[in-house]
């Protein structure tokens, strides 16, 4: 690839506390409950959570990712894209980055829940090879929707 298009490729990078309003931007658009201000600034500094950022050419904010590693699992705690920045790729390009990370590390699997009702997300971890493995009954406080838990079993890299 050439020096150009490796330029106009949108970046992950680790987040900061700088980063903050951008994500804040994100989360109240898209989600009904969102996390607070404080969540996420605790969680951008929380040494065993992995909190990454997608910025386009321009350097705008365009989607995160937050997971932890908890033994051998890679649990998802959030993943949004602005809606402006929508249909582009960019959560699945994290999602990419994510399993990568997977394989490169001692994980035996990736887990998310997502509402039952959120098609979009299904569909995207699907696409990815996750399968649905279990259901957290009404796991939404906000409306007490379940979640169906995804997983993805991985296989670590071979040296």
């Amino acid at each position: 690839m050439s020096a150009p298009q490796q330029a106009d490729r949108p970046r992950i990078l680790r987040a900061s506390q700088a980063d903050l309003e951008e994500i804040m931007a994100i989360e109240r658009a898209s989600f009904t409950t969102p996390w607070s201000a404080r969540s996420i600034a605790d969680e951008i500094g929380r040494p065993w959570s992995i909190f990454r950022v997608l910025r386009d050419s321009r350097g705008q904010l365009c989607a995160y990712l937050n997971f932890w590693v908890v033994f051998d699992e890679l649990h998802i705690l959030n993943l949004a894209t602005h809606p402006a920045h929508r249909r582009r790729g960019h959560a699945r390009r994290l999602m990419e980055y994510l399993i990568e990370k997977a394989h490169d590390s001692a994980a035996s699997e990736v887990v998310r829940e997502v509402r039952r009702s959120n098609e979009a997300a299904r569909r995207l971890y699907e696409s990815l090879g996750f399968s649905a493995v279990g259901l957290r009954p009404g796991y939404y406080n906000d409306t007490r929707e379940d979640a169906i838990i995804y997983g993805l079993k991985i296989t670590p890299a071979q040296p």
